[in-house]
């Protein structure tokens, strides 16, 4: 981490603890029963999650940039939770609160990193219907598997670099006094603040970064929702509206689910006792990873058909198998 640390040759000691000790969720009554909650909302998410990837995998027909976007959205979504919850869970189910330094630097990386890469993934997705509905006849053309592919590809890139940014500028900080971190996880906003050196190199990253991953995604979205409306109310028909704009529910339902109570809890944060914040945004971090595989499978008729498909030629090679069976 010496690019981190210019001054660490200059016989400067950074005092890094031991652990830290992750204090989100003390004090509140009866919180049993939510992390109970949570380990059902993982559950479902990692069987929603690894069914949408097997599909999308078994099935050749849906070897299409959105579903490659579906695809990823999945995978960040199933991996996500599980750099997630099972530590959240260890934590404080199990009541320990100690993580080693390196660990939490770790910790930090992994949740931040997928549950940074889902609000581009939504961009992407958002991208690949304002092609298909601007331009219907040469979608094909214009957004290709490739295409997709380096899109996702950059959007990965982008987001390991500005957390690896973030991290790296965390431990170059000095904890000389607390090492109690008032949330649910390693939060960046809740360590850099604990430091007793100059933090403001980080302080400027954590006012950037939710600009960068958050509202330059969502703006995006906004602005090409509101293009398709435009699009569509000049060149179609009603029916033909409507019929077009069926095809981006789905994709409306994730970003409401995903954004929605982000802005929420960031317009009123000052407002909201830190219980109920933390609460809140642990809830955002995990349960839109359980409901997007649900709105997919239930809203998108491609995959319905697909697993349909995938169910017939299970039934066939069973009956297949028996017939063989029976004349042996």
């Amino acid at each position: 981490m010496e690019f981190f640390n210019p001054t660490i040759n200059k016989n400067i000691t950074f005092v890094r603890p031991p652990y830290f000790i992750i204090a989100g969720f003390s004090g509140i009554a009866n919180i049993r029963h939510y992390y109970v909650f949570l380990f059902v909302v993982y559950i479902a998410s990692v069987i929603g999650n690894s069914l949408v990837m097997a599909v999308i995998l078994l099935d050749h027909n849906l070897r299409t940039p959105k579903y490659i976007a579906v695809f990823n959205l999945a995978f960040v979504d199933l991996f996500g939770n599980t750099a997630l919850v099972p530590k959240l869970l260890d934590v404080f189910l199990f009541n320990r609160p100690y993580i080693h330094y390196n660990d939490c630097m770790a910790y930090l990386f992994f949740c931040y990193t997928f549950l940074s890469i889902q609000s581009f993934n939504l961009a992407a997705l958002a991208y690949d219907r304002l092609m298909a509905i601007r331009y219907p006849l040469h979608y094909q053309v214009k957004v290709t598997n490739r295409f997709m592919l380096c899109l996702i590809g950059v959007f990965w890139v982008f987001v390991i670099l500005a957390v690896l940014i973030s991290v790296g500028l965390i431990t170059r900080l000095s904890f000389c006094q607390s090492v109690v971190i008032n949330s649910y996880f390693c939060d960046h906003g809740q360590i850099y603040r604990l430091a007793c050196n100059d933090n403001f190199p980080s302080y400027v990253v954590s006012c950037l970064y939710p600009i960068l991953i958050f509202w330059l995604p969502l703006a995006f979205i906004l602005f090409s929702y509101l293009y398709i409306t435009v699009t569509l109310a000049k060149v179609a028909t009603v029916r033909e509206g409507l019929k077009a704009f069926k095809t981006c529910i789905g994709h409306l339902l994730l970003v409401s689910i995903y954004f929605i109570p982000l802005l929420i809890v960031f317009t009123l944060m000052e407002k909201i006792h830190p219980n109920a914040r933390i609460i809140n945004l642990s809830m955002t971090s995990v349960f839109p990873s359980m409901l997007n595989p649900i709105i997919y499978v239930l809203q998108t008729q491609e995959i319905k058909d697909s697993v349909k498909r995938l169910l017939q030629i299970t039934r066939k090679s069973k009956i297949a198998v028996g017939n063989k069976a029976v004349k042996m």
